[in-house]
């Protein structure tokens, strides 16, 4: 047996440890027939809008204001997409808020078909905190990190490798 470099949990160590959160807030999706594309599945562009609702429906949840307030921007969207879905599907959207820097914070998500649980796509978001007046982008206001992780239950300092020390975990 070779021997592991110090600091390297063993295989069955680092499955336990490496266990994500999960998702903090879950929305259904009932996708019409205008989602869907010549193949009939769901269009690949549609999963931004599913993302989207779900970050809406987080942000109700966690705050209950106005989603038209809400003091960040959309500064990137990345999707990989793991099995099709169908208009006749019923989707489930899971969300969480993944790290929080010093302007920006990620969320992540996966969306599932509700009856198998089968994976239709994983995704991630990051959002730029804005001050819509200035036009421009701002620092993380203290209140808001302090309220995000405390609606989480968990640290979300970023670390170098872009995730929070307790999704490493």
């Amino acid at each position: 047996m070779v021997p592991l470099p110090p600091g390297v949990p063993l295989p069955a160590q680092r499955l336990l440890t490496d266990v994500p959160p999960p998702f903090t807030v879950r929305c259904e999706i009932h996708p019409r027939f205008r989602d869907t594309d010549a193949m009939g599945h769901i269009n690949n562009a549609v999963y931004v809008t599913y993302l989207e609702v779900a970050r809406q429906e987080y942000w109700r949840r966690f705050d209950g204001a106005d989603y038209r307030r809400v003091p960040f921007i959309l500064a990137s969207v990345s999707c990989d997409f793991r099995s099709e879905a169908q208009v006749s599907e019923v989707l489930e959207v899971g969300i969480r808020c993944e790290w929080i820097g010093d302007k920006s914070f990620a969320f992540s998500y996966e969306i599932r078909e509700r009856g198998t649980q089968r994976l239709v796509a994983e995704a991630t978001s990051i959002q730029v905190c804005y001050d819509y007046e200035a036009k421009r982008s701002i620092r993380m206001p203290e209140e808001l990190r302090r309220a995000l992780e405390s609606f989480e239950g968990r640290s979300l300092a970023r670390t170098a490798e872009g995730r929070s020390h307790e999704a490493r975990r």
